[in-house]
């Protein structure tokens, strides 16, 4: 029985090599159509965009107008959108204090309690009207939502997490001028 396992293997054997090298050229890659698609796996999704209210003037009240930025808590994408100001559509009736600057702002979160703009060099102090109108924009961003909190299975947990706030203060820099607003005199934007 040995001995007829042996020519089985090398018939097979030969005919692999027949096979593989019978003058069939080597190719690159061929394309062949569209690249494959369908959804995205969801940790690789980026989150929708939110609306926010920035505040422009109506006959020269701070009311608001809704933008879209990348998510809650992108006060950045907010204070540039205030600072792109009215669309062409909105001009005949929204008009805007703040300045047209050269550069983007730096916006950072000093603490939980302070937000600081730093606008680009030359830019003059803002006026009052248009310290509101900014400052009014950051109350108005959305906060991302509270994180949970964890418990060890089976256990309620008594702990209450606190929801993120809004920065009760605007730090707003420029070339040697600061100047500091809260945020708790702005209005409301659900109730317009």
């Amino acid at each position: 029985m040995k001995g007829s396992r042996i020519p089985a293997l090398l018939a097979g054997l030969a005919a692999a090599l027949l096979t593989a090298s019978c003058g069939v050229p080597r190719s690159g890659v061929i394309e062949a159509g569209e690249p494959a698609s369908g959804m995205a796996a969801p940790d690789h999704e980026s989150p929708p965009p939110t609306m926010t209210p920035v505040y422009f003037l109506h006959d020269g009240e701070p009311r608001p107008y809704p933008r879209e930025i990348d998510g809650p808590g992108d006060y950045a994408g907010a204070v540039r959108v205030l600072f792109d100001g009215p669309s062409t559509s909105e001009t005949p009736t929204a008009t805007t204090e703040l300045p047209r600057l050269p550069a983007a702002p730096q916006v950072t979160t000093v603490n939980d309690d302070t937000l600081s703009v730093r606008l680009p060099d030359g830019v003059p102090p803002l006026g009052r009207t248009a310290l509101t109108q900014l400052v009014c924009t950051v109350a108005g961003v959305p906060r991302p939502p509270a994180p949970q909190p964890t418990a060890p299975s089976g256990a309620a947990s008594s702990a209450a997490t606190a929801a993120p706030t809004t920065p009760p203060s605007v730090l707003v820099h420029g070339t040697g001028w600061t100047t500091t607003r809260s945020t708790s005199s702005c209005p409301d934007p659900a109730v317009r």
